[in-house]
């Protein structure tokens, strides 16, 4: 039996499948997990149990001499010992080597030939191997026959692991080692978790080559111009929505890399939140939910297999996994040019951020190292109604490095590149969370829109009091009366209450911070 290397690292695994086609895993899936279905229109539908969103407090990073000067230790990156990370990896790898079938799908991370790493990702389920076969960029045939791996993932959701014996949160770990270049997960079947493993592996390893490691999507012209634009955020702001421009081309919807080439990258598909998803509003990601998908939570018709997008009984957090290519207008390989435009979004739950704003340089510093938005439902175990939060270089989670070596970067390239910068809130208008409604996303796009084709750029602006930014006076195709928030609240005075509220929470946020003066300054003043 060919082991493909899998007997050297100590899986004695009973059979062995690798980099099988899309039709073959769906198959497979259908056939040994129990829970697997195909829906109406040919994609794989999944449920992930209890862990139906990523579970920071249960991840880990080893604590080990190449790199334990260079992480960002805290909240984000705790630590655990080499012999207890040694430990859950020998119980994983024992795991695996009891199953009856193990799935390998070697692939890379990042569309950049000089930067790309090569990613061994070791599962369980067929479906979780399908995740990875959309989400990491297929190798061609004559890659693989060479192919080495830079790091290995090894994925084990059945495996529930005890607590007390490895002095860890729950059943579950995401175990991240630098220095042996494994990643490890136990106990949850969100495969989320093996995404953004990867992501911060590449985060880790992109700085250290001299490039920016980005949670953002990016899309480009498609009239030659190479006009390229990125938009950071969190999970729920919008990123895979407002880049998915049927009048531009989308190089990626999550996870990108700003080298002195240019944009690229980082993933061979994309990861799309399902909740209220409706064709006539998104109908690249709606469309793209078909054979080769894999679609998590998502509540159906079990003789019909159709879906109901507004059933979140399961978890707000529904998902769907699917190769790029599956969008139209996507560009493959997914790189671009240095960016002309730079949009930050935020979901901002306090409902006193404009539907857009533009940021100076010193500004967009500031904002971009607050990486303010609110967690919204799903998105995390726990989290049930949208949270203000502070989530600094908008993907706190997934920098093991300082936050000071991404902020600098952006900063620098901004200015190099002469970037125009924007603030999009995608969340409430008209009052705080209870009372305020969300922005439509046919306004968000008009923002968007006016923000890529220059109308901003000539476009009349007054100072908020408070915040410091431009807001337009004038957007083609959104309501004048939402553009300034105050003017959109009834109650004039709650308005300025909670504006203050917000702009003293950033205040206080910052001061984490060791920023130039004029960089504290540029932020709001309460």
């Amino acid at each position: 039996m060919e082991t493909y290397g899998l007997d050297k690292i100590g899986i004695n695994a009973k059979s062995v499948s690798r980099n099988l086609s899309p039709s073959a895993l769906t198959k497979l899936a259908l056939r040994d997990e129990p829970d697997a279905m195909l829906m109406d229109k040919g994609a794989l539908l999944v449920e992930t149990g209890k862990y139906t969103g990523r579970s920071p407090k249960d991840k880990y990073v080893v604590e080990e001499p190449s790199s334990v000067d260079k992480i960002n230790w805290g909240k984000e990156n705790v630590k655990i010992s080499q012999e207890k990370a040694d430990a859950i990896t020998a119980e994983v790898k024992a795991y695996l080597s009891t199953i009856d079938n193990v799935y390998i799908f070697d692939g890379f991370a990042g569309a950049d030939p000089a930067y790309r790493i090569g990613v061994r990702v070791i599962n369980q389920y067929a479906s979780q191997n399908l995740f990875m076969n959309n989400m990491l960029i297929r190798p061609t045939k004559e890659e693989l026959v060479g192919f080495e791996a830079d790091y290995t993932v090894l994925c084990a959701p059945g495996l529930k692991l005890d607590a007390e014996k490895y002095g860890i949160n729950s059943e579950a770990a995401i175990v991240l080692d630098f220095g042996k270049k494994t990643v490890t997960i136990a106990g949850s079947k969100y495969s989320g978790e093996m995404k953004k493993a990867v992501f911060s592996v590449m985060n880790y390893e992109l700085p250290l080559h001299g490039v920016l490691g980005m949670h953002c999507s990016a899309n480009m012209a498609t009239d030659g111009s190479g006009d390229t634009a990125l938009f950071y955020g969190l999970s729920g702001t919008g990123k895979t929505t407002l880049s998915a421009d049927p009048n531009r081309g989308l190089i990626g919807d999550d996870e990108h890399g700003w080298s002195d080439n240019g944009i690229f990258n980082v993933e061979g598909g994309c990861y799309a939140k399902c909740i209220g998803l409706k064709e006539e509003s998104e109908p690249e990601i709606y469309n793209a939910i078909r054979h080769g998908a894999v679609v998590e939570n998502v509540v159906v018709d079990k003789e019909t297999g159709a879906p109901d997008y507004n059933d979140g009984s399961l978890t707000e957090n529904t998902r769907v996994s699917y190769p790029v290519h599956f969008i139209n207008n996507a560009v493959i390989p997914g790189v671009g040019g240095h960016p002309t435009t730079v949009i930050f979004l935020t979901y901002d739950a306090y409902g006193v951020l404009p539907p857009i704003s533009k940021l100076n340089i010193d500004q967009a510093k500031f904002y971009f190292v607050s990486g303010y938005t609110s967690k919204v439902a799903g998105t995390e175990r726990g989290i049930v109604e949208p949270v203000p939060t502070f989530s600094t270089c908008f993907g706190a989670p997934f920098l093991p490095l300082p936050s000071s070596v991404y902020a600098d970067m952006l900063g620098e390239k901004i200015e190099k590149h002469g970037a125009s910068v924007y603030l999009i809130n995608t969340g409430l208008t008209g009052g705080a969370y209870g009372v305020g409604t969300r922005m439509s996303i046919k306004a968000t796009r008009a923002c968007v829109t006016a923000a890529l084709n220059g109308e901003l750029a000539k476009a009349e602006y007054e100072t908020d009091p408070i915040f410091g930014f431009g807001i337009p006076k004038a957007v083609e195709g959104v309501d004048s009366a939402v553009l300034n928030p105050a003017n959109a609240w009834k109650d004039k005075d709650a308005y300025v209450a909670t504006a203050k509220k917000l702009a003293s929470s950033f205040q206080e946020n910052i001061k984490k911070f060791n920023l130039p003066e004029e960089v504290v300054k540029a932020g709001p003043q309460a």
